[in-house]
């Protein structure tokens, strides 16, 4: 609940009082126009989650639960001619100055969101629907596994729907690859390969051949029917026509997307940088306006990297004088890269080890919030690797947001597919970004806020919440953290990466590098393994400009409790500090700033 001042809450009492009719004290106050205006964004929010049945499943809404979104081209056109007319409408109808100053933000944030929607509208084209980090293609398995719950049977006839529509759900998705395909806007060659295996990794197992081994959805659709409480008949009727629905609906609906893959694979080729694209240079000049909330120009960032690549380096020097180690940087780094002291056996005893001591990380740091947070999070965390069908494309690790209502909790999930990529020493600061006090933490407390618009609990701006996720990595530094020299080296290994960012994102999509240079820049510069580091950049190629949200996110929030504990001294509280920057939700680096000066005066 945001708390008020106490004179505010006077004020708005008394404005109750004289809006209420005079001759009948019974009757309810008139809304006053901050609550109408917040009525109004509500009504917004909950009309666009209304439209959108896989955003009502994630919420724990199960009014639509038989249905899939439309993901067609003309969807989105029509979503944004909406958004604009809710916007004209709010114009119209509120004034910002009667609005108390809660409301007046989420006015200004919302003008900023369709305004940047609109803007946004010019490159609507230019990103690749399938590629080996995110897509329909594997995304919609995963929305089925993790946020499609089965706690009945029409539960489940709603997921057997899901699967029998999914013919119509990937024809929209080639529809959109042809667009896009004559628009000149296609995947590099290196991304088929996986995305195919992907794909076809999906419709292997049964019922789809005569192998022991279930497939993916299948496993899941039994597994999630095994816990209800119904008879035998009921789950065996259920289990013929979830394997009648997979051969009969999911097979051909994958068999026809990958057909259409394999046949652009052909016309795919090795310029990997958004430079490639019609009007390239200017696309990526919108993506990093869009991505870091900010005007910076690609050079800028380039150069942010270079220093802060070569300031991380000093530090990590400082950390071979810990630990005795004679040799150059580079050697550091090899020792770091293979030494079997920091890493796992790559078997499923090491994968449910580093499972248990994640776990452990993440509850230790729990226990000690309250010293520098005021705002705690009620939401639950689960700590789970990548599922098998995905692992060998997908990212090191992420976060799923958990459901508002408790009934799923977030996520952590961490790749074990290969034990290399996960050395011990970068555990303690994946935890804390991807789970406390890092992702989860600032995702449920915006989620769990009451006294903001629904809008602004679910709003992501990339650079807010992955500048806190970084930022999150350094604060365990103030609580006694990273004790081991190792393990502060990691957290400075996964800083650098984040710094290395910049660099490569801007080189391969500015500067015309080509993957195999940004490759080399990143092997030369960090400790990471070769195979952490080929993955990375072909998730950089793919996503241009994501992944400069990091660091300059984190270097403002940097900067903003630096100025705050200089100009407070002793009565700068980072727990007054933590609060101004989680309980307004994700906002732009531009309104933060704003809302720390605030907090100052």
């Amino acid at each position: 609940m945001k708390q008020f001042p106490i004179i505010t809450l006077v004020l708005l009492g008394l404005l109750s009082a004289c809006n209420s009719p005079a001759l009948d004290p019974d009757a309810a106050a008139a809304p006053t126009a901050t609550e109408a205006f917040n009525a109004y964004l509500d009504s917004v929010f909950d009309a666009a989650v209304a439209r959108s049945p896989e955003w009502e499943s994630a919420l724990g809404i199960r009014t639509h639960y038989h249905d899939w979104n439309d993901i067609s081209d003309e969807q989105e056109a029509k979503e944004l001619k909406i958004r604009q007319n809710e916007l004209a409408v709010m114009r119209e109808r509120f004034d910002p100055a009667q609005l108390d100053r809660t409301a007046q933000l989420s006015f200004r944030l919302f003008e900023e969101k369709v305004m940047r929607l609109t803007e946004a509208e010019k490159w609507r084209l230019y990103h690749y629907p399938v590629n080996q980090m995110h897509g329909v293609h594997a995304e919609t398995i995963s929305f089925l596994i993790n946020s499609h719950r089965i706690d009945s049977v029409p539960d489940a006839e709603a997921y057997l729907s899901r699967l029998e529509k999914m013919g119509p759900r990937m024809d929209q998705l080639i529809a959109k690859l042809r667009t896009r395909t004559e628009a000149g806007i296609i995947p590099p060659k290196f991304v088929f390969p996986m995305v195919l295996s992907d794909c076809r990794n999906l419709i292997s197992g049964q019922p789809f051949d005569a192998g022991e081994k279930k497939s993916t959805l299948l496993q899941d659709f039994f597994e999630k029917i095994g816990e209800l409480e119904v008879g035998a008949e009921v789950k065996a009727d259920l289990r013929t026509r979830c394997a009648t629905a997979l051969r009969e609906h999911v097979q051909p609906a994958y068999a026809r997307l990958i057909a259409e893959l394999e046949t652009l694979a052909q016309q795919a080729d090795d310029r990997d940088g958004a430079w490639k694209f019609p009007d390239g240079d200017a696309f990526y000049a919108h993506a990093l306006r869009h991505t870091t909330t900010t005007d910076l120009s690609p050079e800028e960032i380039h150069n942010r990297g270079l220093a802060e690549v070569a300031r991380i380096h000093n530090e990590m020097r400082e950390i071979m004088d810990k630990v005795d180690f004679s040799g150059t940087l580079n050697e550091f780094f090899a020792f770091m890269r293979t030494d079997p002291q920091f890493y796992y056996p790559n078997n499923e005893e090491g994968r449910s080890a580093y499972l248990a001591q994640a776990t452990a990380v993440i509850d230790t740091m729990r226990e000690r919030l309250p010293l520098i947070f005021g705002t705690l999070p009620q939401a639950k965390i689960a700590v789970k690797r990548v599922e098998a069908y995905r692992e060998k494309s997908a990212g090191k690790a992420f976060y799923n947001t958990g459901a508002p209502d408790g009934s799923r909790p977030g996520t952590y999930y961490a790749n074990l597919y290969d034990m290399a990529n996960m050395p011990t020493y970068q555990m303690e600061a994946l935890a804390y970004h991807e789970g406390i006090p890092g992702h989860h933490m600032q995702l449920s407390i915006a989620m769990e806020q009451d006294g903001i618009p629904k809008f602004r609990r679910y709003d992501h701006y990339t650079a807010y919440v992955e500048g806190w996720a970084l930022y999150t990595e350094w604060v365990p530094t103030t609580l006694g953290f990273y004790a081991d020299p190792y393990s502060d080296f990691g957290r400075l290994a996964m800083e650098l990466w984040r710094a290395c960012r910049l660099v490569v994102d801007t080189g391969i999509h500015f500067k015309k590098w080509t993957r195999q240079e940004a490759i080399d820049y990143l092997k030369n510069n960090t400790p990471n393994p070769e195979g952490d580091v080929v993955k990375a950049i072909e998730r950089y190629i793919v996503m241009p400009a994501q992944a400069t949200a990091y660091k300059i996110g984190m270097l403002k929030i940097m900067e903003l409790r630096q100025r705050a504990e200089q100009a407070l001294g002793d009565r700068f509280d980072v727990r007054e500090f933590h609060d101004v920057v989680l309980t307004n939700g994700a906002v732009p680096l531009n309104i933060l700033e704003e809302l720390v000066e605030a907090y100052i005066e």
